[in-house]
């Protein structure tokens, strides 16, 4: 249990780091950088169908799959749809000045700590069921999370906060997964078999973001030559998935 506690709280700061991403891409242009970011779209969008469908799910199946572990997955999809909408709720249309901060800047902040939050809980619940599922579902996490921070830092920029004021805020946001990881292990002392309740919230978060989000994005850029190169980095996501089970042969 020790090790498994170790390899949690290791993977969580190392989620939580991934928020300070957004001070690297201050200097570049921000036409360059939308050019990178639609493939590492493409590529998380991959890597979170491979976590969902070639590691938790199969873990899952060897406990039997049931019509209960069925809704936890559809409860996934629900709480994930009910955060998007927590950070969509709000949006003021003020001209931005230097003194105001939109109100959509504190939604996004809250909106991204509860997630942050459950994807805590979800890296605590995939160690629990074995340390090669954690590493997978840790991987999966931070390739979702590059994308997503660096543009809830341009959000925070967006609604008036200062560079280093949405750095630091977005690192706290951030830190809220070492808390959902604590208490994801802390519950599962007292909860027999947790990771049979999370797990497949996980799959579910994982197909709504993949499916909802990121492939949405992806089908706003038209072009063949960007399109086949989208397709290449996603079957490439996944591959990257399926290569990460010989962690666990």
């Amino acid at each position: 249990m020790i090790t498994t506690i170790f390899y949690v709280i290791i993977s969580v700061i190392l989620i939580s780091l991934i928020s300070l991403i957004g001070a690297f891409t201050i200097s570049i242009k921000i036409d360059k950088l939308k050019k990178f970011l639609i493939y590492l779209v493409s590529f998380s969008a991959g890597a979170l169908f491979g976590g969902a469908f070639l590691h938790l799910l199969p873990e899952l199946a060897e406990y039997g799959l049931s019509f209960r572990m069925s809704c936890f997955i559809l409860v996934g999809i629900v709480l994930f749809f009910a955060i998007e909408k927590i950070v969509q709720w709000n949006h003021c249309h003020m001209p931005i000045t230097k003194t105001h901060v939109h109100s959509f800047a504190y939604m996004n902040l809250i909106g991204d700590g509860v997630h942050n939050f459950v994807d805590g809980l979800i890296i605590a619940a995939s160690y629990l069921i074995n340390i090669p599922t954690g590493i997978a579902t840790t991987i999966a996490v931070a390739l979702h999370e590059i994308p997503q921070e660096i543009g809830d830092f341009g959000i925070l920029l967006h609604g008036g906060f200062s560079r280093i004021k949405a750095l630091s805020l977005n690192f706290l946001s951030g830190l809220v997964a070492v808390l959902g990881a604590v208490v994801g292990l802390f519950l599962s002392r007292y909860i027999e078999n947790i990771e049979l309740i999370i797990v497949p919230i996980a799959i579910g978060g994982f197909i709504y973001i993949a499916g909802s989000d990121l492939i949405p994005e992806l089908h706003k850029h038209y072009g063949i030559k960007e399109g086949i190169l989208q397709l290449i980095a996603f079957i490439v996501g996944i591959l990257v998935m399926a290569g990460l089970l010989f962690l666990g042969s």
